[in-house]
Order: C-alpha cells, then structure tokens, then sequence
C-alpha cells in the first residue's frame, strides 16, 4: 500500500463508497504482516516512498516467492536483489509479467506505472567491465524508484581519457553512482571534478592484495575529494536506492 491508494481508501469510507470494516479489513495487514518465517512490511512504502525490496541471497526459492506473492498482491511493484535464474523462473509462475537483469541479478516485476519523480539523471560510471554486475544493480533499483539513469562504463584510471572525454554526462548528471575495484581511485577523480554527490561503491573486483573489495573500500573511504560518500563492498542495490533519495529531493527544492 503506498500513500495514494491509503488516500482513496480513506476518500473512498468519507464519501460512503465503502464501509468502515471494509477499510479496515484492507487496512489489517499495516504495519506488516507475519508469514511465519518473515514479516512482510506492507508499511515501508508509506514510510520510506517505495516497497520492501527482496534480499534474495540466504532465503530459499520457496521462501521468496511467498515473500514476493504478499508484495506483489499488495499491488507494488517488485524488486527482488541477489536472484538466481531458478528464482526468477519460479517467480514467473507466479508472475508471468517478472523480468530478469542476469548481469545484475535482479528480478523486476511492475504492477503498476512507474512515476518519474525527478528531471535530474542519475548517472553510474564503472571503472572496468568487471565492475559492471555491481553498476547493473546499481541501475535496475534506482531505474525502479522512479530515476532517469545513464551509464558510463569502463572509463577506469588506467585509461583516464576515456573518462574525460565523457565530461558532458559527469557535468550534467545530477547524482552520480560511482563503481570500481581494484584500487578504487575513479571515485577520487570523478569527485575531484564536479560539483555533484558521488556515491563510490567499491567492488570486490581485483588480485589478492585487493582483499575481496577491502583496498577499494579503504581508498573510497580516504579520499581527499569532499563529496564522496561511499556505501559497502558490491552494495549497488544500496547506491542506487541512496542516489533515488538524493535526486528526488534536489527535485524538491526547485
């Protein structure tokens, strides 16, 4: 349930087009409701303007369509994170309408029209081909919370002019999403050269020494550019879904 269907509801038992129980039959399962193994919060959309999102790694199959049968029955829209493909066929039995992001290893399903809520774009930039199922899901969640989302990929230090000859997207981007491993330096260099938020997600690309992500993430976490920010090793569900808020909020004040 999110905030304009609640609004109906309550317009709906105001002008008598449906009884008090009624309502409150619909409104039963706020603030969650509890399936036993998980508790669906049937709340979060009202609360934090978009739906439960399925972290789908550690659960089973069975476990996650159930999960994804309550929210999609509510009527939201899915987003189903860290999915493998026999997740996502199972989910299609149950929603002939799910897409799969198999680079990103995301499950999609829209129930309803997703409303652009911000002019700005949002733009992830990945340093290596090998970063890109991070910056993927980086794209499929903000693109899912309503963002207009552009991509830049493999334009790393090591060939630093790939980068400058893009400057055009970087300027005019409103929150950019920054993805690399590695040494994780390009989040220092793009946040070195505009005047936007960056968001740096370091990714567990890289030879040993790079301990799984830990090098990116402390070099993210050093940098000497004032407008990093930076989120976990391979988090790009968290970037993206941080960039949505940021962008729709500059929105706001204009």
């Amino acid at each position: 349930m999110d905030i304009q269907i609640l609004k109906a509801l309550l317009n709906d038992v105001k002008s008598g087009n449906i009884s008090v129980d009624d309502a409150l039959e619909q409104l039963r399962k706020l603030p969650f409701e509890d399936i036993g193994f998980a508790k669906i919060d049937s709340h979060r959309h009202i609360r934090c303007g978009f739906p439960e999102v399925i972290f789908c790694q550690g659960k089973t199959i069975d476990q996650t369509v159930k999960i994804a049968q309550r929210i999609l029955d509510d009527g939201n829209n899915l987003l189903a994170t860290r999915a493998s493909k026999d997740i996502y066929e199972a989910i299609k039995k149950i929603e002939p309408s799910a897409q799969y992001n198999e680079l990103a290893r995301a499950i999609t399903a829209v129930k309803r029209e997703i409303e652009i809520l911000s002019e700005g774009v949002i733009l992830v930039a990945s340093a290596g081909t090998a970063d890109l199922p991070v910056a993927e899901e980086a794209v499929v969640t903000a693109e899912m919370m309503g963002n207009r989302v552009e991509r830049l990929y493999d334009v790393g230090v090591a060939g630093l002019h790939r980068l400058l000859g893009n400057k055009e997207k970087l300027f005019s981007a409103n929150v950019i999403i920054v993805v690399a491993g590695m040494e994780g330096a390009l989040a220092s260099v793009i946040g070195g050269l505009v005047d936007k938020p960056v968001i740096a997600v370091p990714t567990s690309v890289g030879y040993g020494a790079s301990f799984h992500g830990l090098s990116a993430l402390l070099t993210m976490l050093n940098s000497c550019a004032s407008g990093v920010s930076v989120v976990n090793i391979d988090n790009g569900f968290g970037a993206g879904y941080c960039a949505s808020l940021i962008n729709r909020l500059t929105n706001k004040t204009k």
